[in-house]
């Protein structure tokens, strides 16, 4: 299996018109197919007095600038915005790319021990969130309000007018036009691995992503492959309807090793990759990620 690929920006420490530099080259670039941002208001490492841009604001920027790609957030916070107010960004940024948009979600800042995911140190979400006053929930309950949240997304690209009365969100007379390019809405995306959101992915998502090492080792990837197909298993869906992406951290000094990375995750049914750009970005990096990782699976 051959598999596709993107790139991701990571907008920290990053002056926009390095990003800008990037996402238009492989705008040009065909063996890229898609182009991802973050969603994070302070950095997640170095200077903690450092530049970050706006995920949601930057990916329009990005959008109204390039013809080809597809492109989204890896992952968009559902603690962020309310659950409509995002539909509505989502379904315009979809007109302005002509329906080029995926949305990408995730739960967002929750309760997490110190080194979660591999970040070494407390959970940053603690200073993040508190800083821009916002709150953190314990897992269960933000499994539980992205459920809320993808019902709400998908009504507001389907219906007319709707009501949605949940437990934490409540809605009256919820209308949202223009509609999105996509019919039905863009494609969704859901970026995580713990159990109860694997059965999230398995209900609802066109896409799962999971990052690669060192943040997440193939051990508990593949166990989380298991679970998936399990789960998709419980509930009478074919896991081969779903995309598996990951997202990898790619090393300009040992592009073997990047290789082989992906090569490992294509053995584990990956179908999709995303690399992610270390800063800062050398001088044509798409064409050096076309020559040194993508050529060669092809």
């Amino acid at each position: 299996m051959e598999p596709t690929f993107g790139l991701k920006t990571t907008p920290m420490h990053v002056p926009y018109a390095e990003i800008r530099r990037v996402w238009l080259e492989a705008d040009e670039v065909p063996q890229i197919r898609d182009a991802w941002l973050w969603d994070h208001f302070l950095p997640l490492a170095g200077p903690k007095d450092g530049d970050v841009l706006e995920g949601w604001t930057l990916l329009t920027a990005l959008a109204a600038q390039t013809t080809r790609l597809r492109l989204g957030l890896l992952v968009t916070s559902n603690r962020i915005r309310p659950p409509a107010v995002l539909g509505k960004i989502a379904s315009t940024l979809d007109v302005i790319s002509g329906g080029r948009l995926i949305m990408g979600l995730g739960a967002g800042g929750t309760h997490q021990p110190a080194g979660q995911s591999g970040i070494p140190g407390p959970n940053p979400a603690i200073e993040e969130y508190a800083a821009y006053g916002l709150t953190l929930v314990p897992p269960g309950e933000g499994i539980d309000r992205l459920r809320e949240t993808i019902e709400i997304l998908r009504r507001m690209w389907t219906e007319d007018e709707f009501d949605f009365h949940g437990r934490y969100y409540m809605l009256e007379r919820t209308r949202n036009a223009p509609k999105p390019v996509q019919q039905g809405g863009p494609p969704l995306l859901i970026g995580g691995w713990g159990n109860r959101m694997l059965r999230l992915v398995a209900e609802y998502a066109d896409t799962w992503n999971i990052s690669g090492p060192p943040h997440v080792d193939f051990g508990t990837i593949a166990d989380r492959v298991r679970r998936l197909d399990a789960e998709c298993e419980r509930i009478g869906r074919d896991p081969s309807t779903i995309s598996r992406s990951l997202q990898q951290i790619v090393s300009y000094d040992d592009p073997a090793e990047t290789r082989a990375i992906v090569r490992k995750a294509v053995e584990l049914g990956f179908d999709h990759i995303v690399l992610s750009l270390p800063r800062p970005y050398p001088e044509r990096a798409v064409r050096w990620l076309v020559r040194e990782i993508i050529d060669p699976f092809h």
